[in-house]
Formats: structure tokens, C-alpha cells, sequence
């Protein structure tokens, strides 16, 4: 049976357009919802355009009620009967609550190989400390903070001179690698770990 796939954005899009486009001819999932938390995410019109029905639920409006903004998230994407959440570029941190309700059944891709790095400027970071190599893991949403199982990793050097905007260029091109193929086993049940070399 063929999983339903929502997934959620604030900005761009360009992982939500890699896994859209993975998602043809024997792969085990379709896209059925882009939602963002922000209207002017340029991804939602990067949906449109792929024929996916695009939202927004705006977390502007629900200011310091974080539990009101994810029944709103919820009620948006009910329509659409998700059986996979995959959190691509989604800058906001979600409740124990609300992350409980998609256990394992909700994906996200991070900017560096965890357990380094959870937070922001995690290219800064891997540059401060010296590292020979960054990239990107994706992996299982929990409560804690880019936490939860691997379910996969891509790897990219570190090249002397980079800065982190060179570096972020080269970790995105990886994890619009990553994330499809780990999507599509994941999608047909299989959690074991992709790994892909840089």
C-alpha cells in the first residue's frame, strides 16, 4: 500500500523538491500535503507547481501558545491523512505532544553528522573545531532536540578556505541525496541506516 508522505517547510523548499521527485513510478510513497509555517515560504509555490496542494498555518498567530499552533498544524493536515510526516527545512521545535502523536512515523534531516552539532550553525561549528569532514544525518523525530534514531548519513569534506556558506552549499547538494533514499526505504518499512560515502 502506498504511504501518504506530508511534509512540512519554512523557507525554499529544495529538500521538500528532492523527495517530491523521488516519489515516482515503484517508489512506496506519494507526496500528498506541503504545509509551511510561514505563507511567503517560497516552497509553497514550488509545491503548487509540482501539482502537490500546498498550506500555511501561520505560527506568527499563535504567538506563545505553541499548543494552539500544532492543534492548528494538525487540523490542517487531517485532510490529507499523512502516514509519514518528513520535517524538511521546518523551523520550528515541536511539543513532546505533538511529536508523540507521529512516533515513529515522522522524519527530519539535520545539517551535520549527529550526535555533533545539534542546533544551529552547525557549519561554523565544524569548521571552529577543526573537523576533516561535516554532513547531514536524517533520523527519527523524538522530544529531544535533533535527537532519536539515524536513519541515515552523508558525509562531505571539509576543504581548507571554507567558510559556512560554501560548506552549507555542499552539505544541501548531500542531503538532497540523503533524504530521498532513505525516505524510500523507510517508506517500505525498512529502518535500517543508509550511509553514503563523500
Amino acid at each position: 500500500m502506498t504511504k501518504r508522505v506530508g511534509i512540512l517547510i519554512s523557507g525554499g523548499g529544495s529538500n521538500m523538491v528532492a523527495l517530491a521527485r523521488s516519489m515516482t513510478g515503484e517508489h512506496p510513497a506519494r507526496p500528498c500535503v506541503v504545509l509551511a509555517n510561514l505563507p511567503e515560504a517560497g516552497g509553497l509555490a514550488r509545491a503548487r507547481d509540482l501539482g502537490i496542494p500546498a498550506v500555511a498555518v501561520d505560527h506568527r498567530h499563535f504567538r506563545g501558545d505553541r499548543a494552539a499552533f500544532e492543534a492548528a498544524l494538525s487540523e490542517a493536515l487531517a485532510p490529507f491523512a499523512p502516514d509519514i510526516l518528513c520535517l524538511a527545512g521546518f523551523m520550528r521545535v515541536l511539543t513532546a505532544g505533538f511529536v508523540g502523536r507521529w512516533e515513529g512515523r515522522m522524519l527530519n534531516i539535520h545539517p551535520s553528522l549527529l550526535p555533533k552539532y545539534r542546533g544551529l550553525d552547525t557549519h561554523a561549528r565544524a569548521i571552529a573545531a577543526g573537523d576533516a569532514e561535516a554532513g547531514c544525518t536524517v533520523h527519527e523525530v523524538t522530544p529531544a532536540l535533533d535527537d532519536g534514531p539515524i536513519l541515515g548519513q552523508a558525509r562531505v569534506p571539509v576543504l581548507p578556505g571554507d567558510t559556512p556558506d560554501t560548506l552549507a552549499a555542499r552539505v544541501l547538494q548531500a542531503e538532497h541525496a540523503l533524504y530521498p533514499a532513505v525516505l524510500r526505504r523507510y517508506a517500505a518499512g525498512d529502518r535500517r541506516p543508509v550511509f553514503l560515502p563523500g
